[in-house]
């Protein structure tokens, strides 16, 4: 009889470019490694999608202990649309915690971003020493999430984009990311980037030509090109599974 492999620590991968710099850490993590049960199995990081709460804490504190045990973990509520949380001088400049992205230039906060399709945007400024974490599906890529928190880390840190390094997450590519009803769900201007005559979108290349266009150079911009529907044995997949898990996106200054 053949054993069944069991991963016991969580699974995760890095960005080069951001792996780079060590002043910080970051990860993508696998949804391997956890304790959760089916569908939730293993590493689930969500408490809104049906997964017993104990389960999901150990699973929040396992990463955690991986990436620092020091430090504070930072979560959002997130919502689909384009508000920040920015974290500056130990105080959050928002008054909800509902958002979908964070930034902050302080130490010991790990930035906590969960998707099961969208794309976790990281990135860092090694200049001002700010980094951000962005949750874009596709609502916050038609709003320009990214672009918006590019805005703010230059008007709140004085950020120049030229210099900011970027990491875009495994999420759905232009093989699975379908909208059959695009003209209405989609604005014009995104249809551009339709990957060809299906209903499929290229959200991988809207994000990289929104990061281009506010400054980022391209060679600092780098993209895991994993697509979590095809490889949902690896990563949380809704648009595969619809009840399922979240897998955790991080980055934080040490």
């Amino acid at each position: 009889m053949v054993k069944k492999h069991t991963v016991k620590h969580p699974e995760k991968l890095e960005f080069t470019n951001l792996k780079a710099f060590p002043g910080i850490v970051h990860s993508v993590f696998t949804r391997r490694g956890g304790v959760s049960k089916s569908p939730f199995n293993s590493l689930n990081v969500s408490y809104a999608n049906g997964d017993k709460k104990e389960r999901v804490t150990e699973n929040r504190n396992r990463i955690k202990n991986i990436l620092d045990k020091n430090s504070e973990v930072v979560f959002i509520e997130q919502v689909h649309g384009d508000d920040i949380l920015v974290l500056k001088n130990n105080e959050h400049t928002n008054t909800s915690l509902k958002a979908d992205g964070i930034i902050t230039d302080i130490k010991k906060k790990l930035l906590f971003i969960q998707v099961a399709d969208c794309q976790s945007v990281m990135m860092y400024d090694p200049v001002n020493k700010v980094i951000a974490n962005i949750h874009s599906g596709w609502r916050g890529s038609i709003k320009n999430i990214i672009g918006k928190c590019l805005d703010l880390m230059e008007s709140v840190f004085g950020c120049n984009a030229q210099y900011i390094i970027a990491g875009i997450g495994p999420s759905l590519g232009p093989c699975c990311a379908e909208f059959v009803r695009y003209r209405e769900e989609l604005p014009e201007h995104i249809w551009k980037y339709k990957a060809d005559d299906s209903f499929n979108f290229d959200f991988w290349e809207l994000s990289f030509h929104q990061l281009l266009q506010k400054g980022v150079k391209a060679e600092n911009i780098e993209n895991m090109n994993i697509c979590t529907k095809c490889f949902s044995k690896t990563f949380f997949s809704y648009r595969k599974e619809k009840r399922t898990g979240r897998f955790a996106c991080v980055i934080g200054l040490v």
